[in-house]
């Protein structure tokens, strides 16, 4: 990929800000002297620029200013009161053109610009476009999926840079934001639920005798050859788990235990529940 020509800062360094700085330096996007941090965690901070040799800023305001691409990798909770911070600052001003990529879950591209554009005038809110971005955790091995949406003022060349360091670490797909708490829950936390399935399969097979080491391998092995078999015959889950499941054999005594107990249905509404969070977190104060 060529390299991005960018300073890039991020605000907040725990650790999907950090899968997104060790795709960036992987992919060699962009240097790691153009690369910028601050966290309010020292520890946390000296520990990834040690790590990956970016430089470390504890003024947040300084790292907004200087920045040409600022990542806002702090939780939802936090957003709020960080923006308010550096839009307080006396000197707060949009001179160059500086793209805003908020990966907060939740937190609605409205209420980002509520938050940066008042003391703007339209030339300087053109200047300071802002996509959100739904990353999960998969990103930390170069798997992730990460849904995006934008606001008016972004164009087509802060698209391609958000694609870029997006497709680093894995696939990226555009939303129209009403479409982003569906995102989130789907795939944004949707690896919880795939861990969640793991371990439940880890104890059932401890429970019936196999060591953990064992249960393990063959429940990951399960997993992953099942994720390879969906994506090379491009049949629905449906018919493979109905060519699975033999009339009267083991298969179908386990689905029907889990038809029986709700089990979809649970999981349906379960990440119902999370797309509701997902939209509390907008309506909520940070």
């Amino acid at each position: 990929m060529e390299e991005l020509n960018r300073k890039i800062g991020f605000i907040g360094a725990g650790n999907m800000g950090e899968a997104f700085i060790g795709a960036i330096l992987r992919s060699k996007l962009s240097a790691p002297s153009k690369i910028y941090v601050c966290d309010i965690r020292k520890e946390r901070l000296n520990m990834i620029c040690n790590q990956y040799g970016i430089l470390p800023l504890e003024d947040q305001f300084k790292l907004f200013s200087e920045c040409n691409i600022v990542i806002l990798s702090v939780k939802p909770q936090q957003i709020g009161r960080l923006l308010s911070q550096i839009t307080a600052g006396k000197n707060y001003r949009i001179e160059e053109r500086k793209l805003i990529i908020s990966i907060a879950a939740g937190i609605t591209l409205q209420k980002i610009e509520g938050l940066l554009y008042p003391q703007l005038d339209e030339n300087d809110r053109k200047k300071l476009p802002i996509i959100r971005v739904m990353p999960n955790t998969p990103a930390l091995v170069l798997a992730g999926m990460c849904g995006m949406s934008t606001n008016r003022y972004v164009i087509g060349e802060d698209v391609k840079l958000t694609r870029a360091i997006l497709e680093a670490m894995g696939r990226v797909v555009e939303f129209k934001e009403e479409c982003m708490d569906a995102v989130t829950a789907l795939s944004g936390s949707g690896p919880a639920y795939v861990f969640y399935l793991v371990e439940s399969m880890i104890e059932a097979g401890k429970r019936l005798g196999l060591n953990p080491q064992d249960a393990a391998t063959l429940t990951l092995t399960t997993l992953k050859g099942s994720a390879k078999l969906l994506e090379e015959r491009k049949e629905s889950p449906e018919i493979l788990r109905q060519k699975v499941t033999s009339p009267g054999g083991t298969t179908e005594a386990a689905l029907k235990v889990m038809e029986n107990n709700k089990v979809k249905q649970t999981i349906i509404t379960a990440i119902e529940a999370a797309a509701k969070r997902s939209k509390e977190l907008s309506r909520s104060d940070s």
